[in-house]
């Protein structure tokens, strides 16, 4: 459990300046939004191609929230933690993130989200103008020297965990640093899948049961437990801390749709690693349009026969389970008529991948995310049992995969969190050892801006990484959190592992470099589980009710 026990939300206890400013965004965030929610409504509810027309500054309201809210837990984390390198973090975050506020954030390289967009003036406070002044050249210096003193940590800058937490993440620290680290480049260049051993090593660890509760084989931790694994395990390489999303969402569908039998079932193999899952989605012309995939399912007396072709599916060769989501209602066009399966199928080999009746399959070759594979799936009269329906009612797939979303996304900003931390330590390393002009390039100003800049990012997307795990823990509605944890952790793992390769040089665009492996990791993040503009669309949609 994460160590405050109140939500983290409430400001008892902040710094005074941290209140004022932070009542003074909830309001230009207010305006903002009921400036746009006029713009995009119609009889009282938001007009699907209004929003559209609006998009930009749609999204551009997303991201004002997100950093609203990510200063929110920048200033939580800063009242229960203390030391040099967390008021430094602090007082750099707030005065970086306040001045793009005010000047345009980064929604990507070249698009901007500005106040003007929304139709909003802000006129800083005077506790604002001083947060904002906050970011200066020392105190960049100061924090790129302490993190290269403490480049052992873990963080660069305390968790705000409590201590089973950290237990945790030293455990898997120090497992991903001896089995994971020295081979994870080698798996990436010969483009090679994760050797089952360390598969059976992590079910071991319990990783695939993490979340699962004890009464069906698994360890029943927190979800605040899965986002350390996670970015432990993702520290040392995507594909490895990418695993266990298998499972977890193999299991979110099966405890939220699934009938008593299928629980019973399925998640003590799940649990176990004795199956090994895969989400079996996206098809080659909808991309994010779930709603109007069209591979089909036709009953048969006591079983299901699948029609139809899937892409960019992760890890399909060796599984022994697909989550399927198939029409089962011909009449239909979107959502309503789409249903979930448990498929099982025979795991594959490297001669023969995909050896089940009813299905072929083919590999997607990709830049990087690569030890687990992607493929290109057709199915032609493959046939599923009647009794892995799930929940064994037809038409609730949709609702069934949305409420894995919440999950989901915190996982993969959990992976982002780890790839970013990676990109640093790598980037670090690198600006220590090379010398140029008779210097380290750390002692370079750019360089170390580069590095301090990134140990605050990371810090800021971590903290709110954690809330959004914080309130999944304690029953709360989180989808919001979650897409906005999911929204700038992929950003800041691009823009860390595009730094980190910056410190490089020309080194860093070879392939014998780790740092170019991480910058290829880095670009899916903002694309999978809900590219960057169709998050930043879900967010609004929310926001604006």
């Amino acid at each position: 459990m994460l160590q405050c026990r109140k939500r983290v939300e409430s400001m008892k206890d902040m710094p005074h300046q941290f209140e004022t400013v932070l009542s003074e965004l909830a309001d230009l965030q207010s305006h903002a939004t009921e400036g746009l929610r006029a713009s995009v409504s119609a009889n009282g509810k938001v007009d699907a191609e209004a929003l559209e027309r609006h998009q930009h500054a749609a999204h551009a309201l997303s991201w004002l929230a997100t950093y609203v809210k990510s200063l929110r837990q920048l200033a939580g984390w800063s009242g229960r933690v203390s030391g040099e390198i967390e008021d430094l973090i602090t007082r750099i975050g707030f005065g970086e993130y306040l001045t793009q506020i005010a000047g345009g954030i980064p929604m990507s390289q070249t698009e901007f989200a500005r106040l003007s967009d929304l139709g909003v003036d802000w006129q800083p406070s005077d506790a604002a103008r001083a947060l904002m002044a906050g970011n200066t050249p020392e105190a960049r210096a100061r924090l790129a020297a302490l993190i290269a003193e403490n480049k052992g940590s873990a963080t660069f800058g305390a968790s705000g965990l409590d201590e089973d937490l950290e237990m945790i993440r030293d455990q898997f620290r120090r497992w991903t640093d001896d089995k994971v680290v020295p081979h994870a480049h080698g798996w990436h260049l010969k483009d090679k899948l994760i050797p089952m051993e360390i598969i059976t090593e992590l079910a071991e660890l319990g990783v695939f049961g993490l979340t699962i509760p004890e009464e069906f084989g698994g360890l029943g931790m927190s979800k605040a437990a899965m986002v350390v694994v996670s970015e432990e395990l993702s520290r040392g390489y995507i594909g490895v801390g990418s695993l266990g999303t298998r499972s977890e969402i193999a299991a979110e569908l099966i405890l939220g749709g699934g009938t008593d039998a299928q629980k019973a079932h399925w998640l003590p193999r799940l649990a176990s690693g004795e199956t090994l899952p895969t989400a079996v989605f996206t098809e080659p012309n909808t991309g994010s349009d779930l709603g109007s995939l069209r591979t089909r399912a036709v009953k048969d007396g006591d079983t299901w026969t699948i029609t139809g072709n899937k892409t960019w599916i992760t890890h399909a060769a060796r599984t022994h389970v697909m989550t399927l989501l198939a029409r089962t209602d011909p009449d239909t066009t979107d959502y309503r008529g789409l249903s979930m399966f448990l498929a099982e199928k025979t795991p594959g080999t490297d001669d023969n991948p995909f050896p089940t009746p009813g299905m072929s399959g083919g590999e997607i070759e990709v830049l990087g995310y690569r030890g687990m594979k992607e493929y290109e799936l057709g199915f032609d009269g493959f046939t599923v049992s009647a009794e892995n329906l799930l929940g064994g009612v037809t038409g609730q797939g949709f609702k069934q995969l949305m409420q894995t979303f919440e999950s989901a996304r915190i996982q993969t900003a959990a992976r982002a969190i780890g790839v970013a931390q990676n990109a640093l330590e790598l980037g670090l390393q690198y600006a220590l050892d090379r010398k140029q002009f008779g210097k380290p390039l750390i002692a370079f100003p750019r360089v170390a801006d580069k590095l301090a800049m990134m140990a605050v990012e990371i810090m800021i997307a971590r903290q709110l990484t954690y809330f959004s795990a914080w309130e999944k823990d304690h029953g709360h509605r989180c989808d919001l959190e979650a897409g906005m944890a999911k929204l700038l952790g992929a950003r800041v793992a691009w823009a860390s592992a595009d730094n980190a390769l910056q410190i490089h040089g020309g080194n860093g665009f070879a392939l014998e470099y780790q740092i170019s492996r991480v910058l290829c990791d880095a670009r899916i993040l903002n694309i999978f589980e809900g590219a960057a503009e169709i998050q930043a669309q879900v967010i609004a949609r929310r926001l604006l009710g």
